[in-house]
This record gives C-alpha cells, sequence and structure tokens, in this order.
C-alpha cells in the first residue's frame, strides 16, 4: 500500500530559482474565490441539495474524461454503468464498477484525470492511500460514508470549495425550473445559467424540430417564421439575463461568420421547417447566426463565447447506442482569420462588445488568435480548452499568446466541467501553472516580482470578473 501524496510543490519549475518564485506567487493567490464562468454541472444537485447517490454515480459514470480512456483500453461502456439510450442492460453493481475502475487506474498516470482525481480523493475526501486494485472496496466505502453526511451535500461542498460563482450552460428552450428553485431559496449560493442556443440555431441536428418546438412553448411564440425564431431567441435570452446569465455560448464546428440577407435568412428557415435544408443550408445558417448572436449581444450584454473545432460524436457506434457527451468528440484544424472577417469587421472595433473565442486547434495560438486578440478591442482569448485543459496545455497557451496579446486579452481560467468536485483541483492547478509562467518571467528578469504579483492576482481573480462583466 502507497501512500497518496500531493507535494507542496507539484508542477512547479524544477530549477531551484524559478520554484522559489513561483511558490512565493502561489501562496498569495491559492485561497482567492473560484470563480467558474462557463460549466456544466447539474443544477439538480444544487436545487434538491439531495446527498450524491454513491463514489460510482459521482466520480465514473458521468464523467467522460474518465470513460474514454477506459473505452480506449477496451472496457466495455455497458461494464462501466453508462446509461444506453434505448435502456438496454449496462453494469449496476456500483462497487464492481469502481473496482474495475481503481484496477485500471494508473491508465491515468500523468494524465490531467489523474491529477484531479487524486486531488479530489486526498482534499475533497481525506484519503491518504494511493488507489488500486488493492485499496478500491476500502476508499470506495469511506468515501461513501462522507457522502451521506451534511458536510458532503452539494451546498455545503459548494461553500467549502469557496465558490464565488458557478455558471451552468443552459439549452435556448429551456425554463431553468431549477435556477427558478435556487432563486427562491434561502441559500446564498450564487449558480447562475448560460444561454446555449445551438439546438436550435444548428439546422443539421436530428432534434432541431423538437427543440423549436420546446422554443415555441417556453416563450409562448409561435415559430413558424424567421422572424418569430429571432424574437423567441430575444425574449428568452432577456429570461436568462433576469435569472443572472452574463454569457452566451455557441459550440460549432467552424468559427466561419457570415450575415445573410433576410430574404435569404428566411428562405433557409422556410426549408427548415419543412424538412427540406440541403447540404449547405446548416452551415450557411450557423455563419449567419454567430453575426446574430453578437448583434443581440451588443444589445443585451451577455458576453458571448464561442467554442469551434470539435468533431462531435465521432465514434457513431457509440452516439447511437449512448448519445451525447460520450468522449467520443475529436478536435479538427481550425482556421481564424478568414472565418471571423466578417464578425469583427463589424462588431469588433466596438469596446462595449466582448467575444471570448476558444480553440482546439493549438497551432492557431501565435499565427492568429493572439495577433487577433491583441488588435480588436472586443476579442479575448478564452482559456486552453479540454484536450489542453493539462499542465503542458496551458503552459503552452502562455508562451505563445502571452508575447502578443498579452495577458490582459484573456479571460484567466474556467473549468468547463461536469465532474462537480474535480472545480477546485481544475482552478489549482491553473494557479500554479500560471505562477510558474510567470516565476520564469521574473528569474529571467523580463517582469519584476511586484508585476508578477500583480499578474497572478488577474490571472487568478480579476481577469474573469473583467471578462465576463461580474464586477
Amino acid at each position: 500500500m502507497s501512500k497518496l501524496t500531493l507535494y507542496e510543490n507539484r508542477f512547479f519549475d524544477s530549477e531551484p530559482s524559478v520554484r522559489s518564485i513561483a511558490r512565493e506567487l502561489y501562496e498569495g493567490i491559492k485561497n482567492l474565490p473560484i470563480v467558474s464562468p462557463h460549466g456544466h454541472t447539474d443544477l439538480a444537485w444544487f436545487s434538491q441539495n439531495s446527498p450524491f447517490p454513491d463514489p460510482t454515480e459521482l466520480l465514473i459514470i458521468p464523467d467522460h474524461y474518465v470513460f474514454r480512456m477506459l473505452y480506449s483500453q477496451r472496457i466495455p461502456l455497458e461494464a462501466l454503468g453508462v446509461p444506453t439510450r434505448d435502456g438496454s442492460p449496462v453494469e449496476h453493481d456500483h462497487k464492481k464498477i469502481w473496482q474495475l475502475f481503481a484496477d485500471n487506474f494508473y491508465l491515468f498516470d500523468g494524465t490531467p484525470t489523474g491529477i484531479w482525481l487524486n486531488h479530489v480523493l486526498s482534499t475533497v475526501f481525506d484519503i491518504d492511500e494511493t488507489l488500486d486494485l488493492n485499496t478500491a472496496l476500502d476508499i470506495y466505502d469511506q468515501v461513501n460514508a462522507k457522502l451521506q453526511t451534511p458536510e458532503y451535500l452539494p451546498q455545503a461542498l459548494y461553500d467549502r470549495f469557496n465558490i464565488e460563482l458557478l455558471s451552468t450552460t443552459d439549452p435556448a428552450e429551456s425554463d431553468l425550473k431549477h435556477h427558478r428553485t435556487i432563486k427562491n431559496s434561502d441559500w446564498t449560493g450564487n449558480v447562475i445559467p448560460t444561454f446555449r442556443p445551438d439546438g436550435v440555431t444548428d439546422l443539421s441536428r436530428v432534434d432541431w424540430h423538437h427543440n423549436i418546438k420546446n422554443l415555441s412553448d417556453v416563450t409562448d411564440i409561435d415559430i413558424n417564421s424567421y422572424k418569430n425564431f429571432i424574437h423567441a431567441l430575444e425574449k428568452q435570452r432577456s429570461y436568462f439575463k433576469e435569472m443572472g446569465a452574463v454569457a452566451t455560448d455557441q459550440g460549432v464546428l467552424s468559427p466561419h461568420t457570415h450575415e445573410l440577407t433576410k430574404i435569404e435568412a428566411d428562405t433557409i428557415f422556410e426549408r427548415a421547417l419543412k424538412g427540406n435544408t440541403n447540404a449547405g443550408d446548416a452551415e450557411l445558417f450557423t455563419a449567419h447566426m454567430l453575426m446574430e448572436m453578437a448583434k443581440m449581444s451588443l444589445e443585451d450584454g451577455l458576453v458571448m463565447q464561442i467554442h469551434p473545432g470539435s468533431m462531435r460524436n465521432h465514434n457513431s457506434v457509440i452516439f447511437e447506442k449512448f448519445g451525447l457527451d460520450k468522449g467520443c468528440d475529436i478536435p479538427v484544424q481550425v482556421e481564424f482569420t478568414n472565418n471571423l472577417y466578417e464578425l469583427l469587421n463589424k462588431y469588433g472595433n466596438n469596446a462595449d462588445l466582448t467575444i471570448i473565442i476558444f480553440t482546439l486547434d493549438e497551432t492557431t495560438y501565435s499565427r492568429e488568435l493572439a495577433p487577433l486578440a491583441g488588435h480588436y478591442p472586443a476579442l479575448k482569448l478564452g482559456p486552453p480548452w479540454w484536450f489542453h485543459d493539462s499542465i503542458e496545455g496551458m503552459k503552452r497557451f502562455r508562451e505563445q499568446t502571452t508575447e502578443t496579446a498579452g495577458i490582459y486579452n484573456t479571460v484567466g481560467f474556467n473549468d468547463d466541467t461536469r465532474a462537480f468536485p474535480s472545480i477546485p483541483a481544475r482552478h489549482d492547478v491553473a494557479r500554479r501553472v500560471d505562477c510558474n509562467f510567470l516565476a520564469g518571467l521574473v528569474a529571467r528578469h523580463i517582469i519584476d516580482i511586484e508585476a508578477a504579483h500583480k499578474m497572478s492576482r488577474a490571472l487568478t481573480y480579476e481577469l474573469v470578473k473583467k471578462g465576463y462583466n461580474l464586477n
């Protein structure tokens, strides 16, 4: 049995002078509140505040970071208890699933997921032994016992994690019932929605007509025309703002932007209502709706987030059997300079608008994104996202963007997670990596220590508040 140890200087440079500076910077910011403006946690956890079911239900079954790795090693998703779309049998013995996970926990060595999980076990659940095939059931019982106590209820953990704000991501057609429950309760936690219109702006989705009907129902607007569609979106954005929203989020394959004429938009939308769209309609309509979303953001003040470059559901076999968000989304090459040309030339010079762009294509950092954000007042760079939410990914991001865009054209860190207990772990990694990056600049006399302290606080807390208009 080996001890689970989180070293005080983890992730800092091995060179003593850099490590010492990094440690000094980290000590100054490590206890700042967590601001999480983009995430995917289950809001029902907080509105109902019921105990989490068990360790397997909390840490394995909903986390595609975990089961995609196990699936790559030929462990079926059924064996991990991942629900099927048609209700066909999967493993229901959660201790058996946990044991299988622990038997293969070594697969996560050197990965962000392994780092996050060890942090969760050590700091959230006070586990002091390494998870493996021999310790699996003992650790399961320890974690499960804690989950039944009041200190581990969702709202209590929110407070314990020192979360100042937590955002969920909600479909445009959502009635936000759980947000209403929280808003009308005595709990003081600040959990807000984010407006995600993809389900009604992406004409290629198989559930598009269903989502349009839901949008029509929730807004009480008969969406029988493009004009009424826009009216319904504007009405929902206003409702989301009333419920605390500060941002929208568009997940697109390509960041291509192009403004259609009113007649062109009407024509495509009419074809979509009739189920007669052609191959290019969805791409053109998405490009047009990015322009429309920017226009609406300029009018209502919601920050516009764009997450391009992920081919969703690449594994059609898994998608057909298990549905969305099962670890099958794969990055693709993306071009920004030409694709964002129309959007930035129409709206990018307006300082009253904030557009935050993310990427899964690291080759664009220094070539396109840093120069664009280093010029256009409206454009800011989101943090390393998804596959690059890692020690080396964050390091590459800072190295390739800081010289051109500085840090003040970025928006700090967001965790983008469904795994609620991992939020402190993810933020801690980001804080340590940023402090280490700044320490390297100090050691080479590129900046002085006073500037580094100011920058570390900005990266941890101030930029996210400013970027999402939270001040």
